[in-house]
C-alpha cells in the first residue's frame, strides 16, 4: 500500500488558523490554480528552511503546516462533511468546535508526515490545474513535489466561498486514485465512533489520535 495512504489512515486534524501572509492574501482571491500552486511552494520551502523540518523532526514540520498551509483551507466544512451534516449540526456549540480542533490537528499533523518524506535541497514542482468555467464552484488541483529521489503527489479539491478558494479536502495519492480522499477514508471511521460513544466519543478518539503523533 502506498506509504502515503497508510499516513492518511493513521492520522487527521488542524486547529489554529496563521496570520495570513500577503501572498495568501493574494492567492485567496485569485483562481484554484494559483491559490494551490502559492500554498504548496510556500509551505514546502518553508518546512526545508526550518533545520528541525529539514531534519526530519515531524513535530517541527506540523508547526510549520498550521502556520503556512492552514490558512488556505477551509476544515471546518471538511470536518462537518466528514462527521456527518445532521450529525454535527445537532452537536451542541462547544462539541462542534472540539471535534473541529481535534480533527483539524489530525489533519496537519497527517500532511506534516507525508510532507517529511520529501528531502533534498532541489525541489521540482508540477501541477495540474483545474479546467475552469465561469460557474466553477468546486474543482480538483493536482500537485507533485519531487527532490532527492522522493515524489509527493496529492490532489487537493477546493470550494469558492465567500473568502476566496479553500482547500477542503485532500487525496494523499493523487488525482488518479478515486477514493483515497480523507473525508471518503474518514466517514466510515467516524460514523462506528459515533455509533458507539456519540459524538463525545469521537472527540475522545480524535484527541487520543493526536496524543499518540510522534510516539
Amino acid at each position: 500500500m502506498n506509504k502515503f495512504l497508510v499516513t492518511a489512515l493513521s492520522a487527521v486534524a488542524f486547529s489554529g488558523i496563521g496570520v495570513a501572509s500577503g501572498a495568501w492574501a493574494q492567492a485567496s482571491s485569485s483562481n484554484p490554480n494559483d491559490m494551490v500552486k502559492t500554498a504548496v511552494e510556500t509551505v514546502v520551502k518553508a518546512a526545508k528552511a526550518d533545520a528541525a523540518a529539514r531534519d526530519g523532526d515531524v513535530a517541527a514540520t506540523a508547526r510549520v503546516v498550521a502556520r503556512d498551509f492552514l490558512p488556505y483551507t477551509d476544515f471546518h466544512r471538511t470536518t462537518r462533511y466528514a462527521v456527518g451534516a445532521k450529525v454535527f449540526d445537532a452537536a451542541t456549540p462547544a462539541q462542534q468546535q472540539q471535534v473541529f480542533e481535534q480533527f483539524q490537528q489530525l489533519l496537519v499533523n497527517t500532511f506534516a508526515l507525508q510532507l517529511s518524506q520529501v528531502r533534498g535541497s532541489q525541489l521540482s514542482f508540477k501541477f495540474t490545474p483545474a479546467k475552469l468555467t465561469a460557474n466553477s464552484s468546486d474543482v480538483v488541483v493536482g500537485a507533485s513535489v519531487s527532490g532527492n529521489g522522493d515524489n509527493l503527489s496529492v490532489a487537493y479539491r477546493l470550494a469558492k466561498t465567500d473568502k476566496g478558494w479553500k482547500i477542503y479536502d485532500i487525496n494523499m495519492m493523487g488525482e488518479n486514485v478515486a477514493n483515497a480522499w480523507l473525508i471518503q477514508l474518514y466517514q466510515p471511521q467516524f460514523k462506528a465512533r459515533i455509533a458507539q460513544g456519540g459524538i463525545d466519543g469521537l472527540i475522545t478518539y480524535l484527541r487520543d489520535k493526536n496524543a499518540r503523533f510522534g510516539k
